[in-house]
């Protein structure tokens, strides 16, 4: 291995500095369609994307699986578990998060600072390397998007955190998640997210599940109440997932989430992270917890991942499938943004993609592909011809005096039974619901704004 080096300058000296030269590009170390400072509909596109480099997949992953180990030796861990190794690390992070040309980053607060024997010096150690994180964001103008609170990593953890039997563990990780939410708040987070890897089960037969979902609840109510003690202004998410590493979490998915939180009077203070990879192990589309929660009004923060249909468990793959990532913009277009959230890379590389400039690749082919399914969505939004067909299909509703009744809830079975006798008929009568012509005209978008953005790249050179 490489001995590491005192500037973290020299780690990523053969990368140049990533920039937009157009979709006719053929160098792999720039952005084809993410020109961060176009317009789109209104807004930068910096501004609609947000993208986040995700700390703990980036400097923290090793390679290892359930079936071998470390494959990704960095040449800055050389003293794993010291100070000055958690120093180097964090400077390493943010030169590449420069280099990169992305705006914000995410952590765990385990990731950043090496636990230490006890909570105090675990705290010191984590308030070290915050003020040195603090010093590199106001030098780089690199913000944090949201911070967490590793509640799973340690064996403490191993039935769970906010729903652990023992109480001791229970007011173990109240009093992490407090510092994790100070360090968040002096890093000036936007977010802060919480994802329950084991508040779940993994059988029912030792498991107490209603006193689990009320002490959670009741964790999650003291987050609030310390939130607004100290003034902090972010936004708390939620992140779903169905199972891994528990059996089943109780944070199955978006729809579970939702109902908890209005079950425990909490919808109000929080909205979701989605992570389409958690959607797909929950038995859904990619998009659907996407959707599910932005209709309530509770997409807050995006993990832009995706998964291996053919492999059972959460692989965090950067995203390189412009049909998911135009059906992923397309909701945020139509929510009008993310708000305070962004689009996290919760991405780790194969095990196999051992190479420095593998990190580099991974984020760069995900964020053109996002940037590239922002256009595509802008062009669905803006000519609104796939939603006029949506609505076509339920015009029945809006033409008709029963059906207007029934949107506005001022009808009764009665009713309806009678409209049914006189129109039987025509309830008989089978309409297409044309998914073919969805799929095909959606098709058209992508391959349309692809040849759009290639022949603006030829009149400009």
């Amino acid at each position: 291995l490489m001995e590491a080096k005192e500037s973290f300058e020299d780690y990523f000296n053969k990368i140049p500095e990533i920039k937009y030269e157009g979709p006719e590009s053929k160098n792999v170390f720039a952005f084809r369609y993410y020109n961060k400072e176009e317009v789109i509909l209104g807004k930068k596109m910096k501004d609609w994307l947000r993208f986040a480099v995700c700390y703990w997949h980036t400097f923290r992953g090793t390679g290892i699986d359930q079936f071998g180990g470390q494959t990704m030796f960095r040449p800055w861990e050389t003293e794993v578990g010291s100070l000055a190794n958690d120093i180097r690390r964090i400077k390493v992070a943010f030169k590449f998060m420069q280099k990169l040309g992305v705006d914000f980053w995410t952590f765990h607060d385990r990731d950043i600072a090496t636990e230490q024997e006890t909570l105090i010096e675990t705290n010191k150690r984590l308030d070290a390397v915050v003020a040195e994180a603090k010093k590199l964001q106001q030098e780089t103008g690199i913000k944090c998007l949201w911070g967490t609170a590793n509640l799973f990593g340690n064996a403490r953890y191993m039935n769970g955190a906010a729903t652990n039997p023992d109480i001791t563990v229970f007011a173990y990780a109240a009093s992490q998640v407090k510092k994790a939410i100070e360090v968040t708040q002096e890093l000036g987070g936007e977010n802060y997210v919480f994802w329950g890897g084991r508040e779940g089960y993994q059988s029912l037969l030792n498991t107490d599940i209603q006193s689990e979902l009320n002490h959670f609840a009741s964790f999650l109510k003291m987050a609030v109440a310390y939130k607004k003690k100290i003034g902090f202004d972010g936004q708390f998410l939620i992140e779903p997932k169905p199972r891994e590493p528990t059996k089943h979490q109780y944070d199955y998915d978006a729809a579970t989430v939702m109902n908890f939180l209005r079950a425990n009077q909490l919808f109000e203070d929080f909205k979701l992270n989605i992570e389409p990879n958690h959607t797909t192990l929950a038995g859904h589309d990619f998009e659907h917890d996407l959707l599910i929660s932005s209709i309530e009004g509770k997409l807050g923060s995006i993990d832009s991942n995706t998964g291996d249909v053919m492999v059972g468990w959460d692989t965090d793959q950067f995203i390189t499938d412009l049909n998911k990532a135009t059906r992923l913009l397309f909701i945020v277009l139509k929510q009008k943004g993310l708000g305070k959230g962004g689009l996290n890379f919760d991405c780790k590389l194969r095990r196999e993609s051992t190479d420095i400039e593998d990190m580099f690749l991974g984020h760069i082919g995900a964020m053109d592909t996002l940037a590239h399914g922002l256009r595509c969505a802008a062009k669905i939004v803006e000519e609104k011809y796939m939603e006029g067909l949506v609505g076509e299909r339920y015009i029945s509703y809006s033409n008709t005096e029963i059906g207007k009744k029934v949107d506005n809830s001022q009808t009764n079975f009665e009713d309806l039974e009678k409209w049914a006798h006189d129109l039987e008929k025509e309830a008989n009568t089978l309409r297409s619901g044309k998914q073919e012509k969805f799929e095909i005209i959606f098709n058209q978008y992508l391959s349309q704004q692809t040849l759009q953005c290639i022949n603006l790249s030829l009149i400009h050179i």
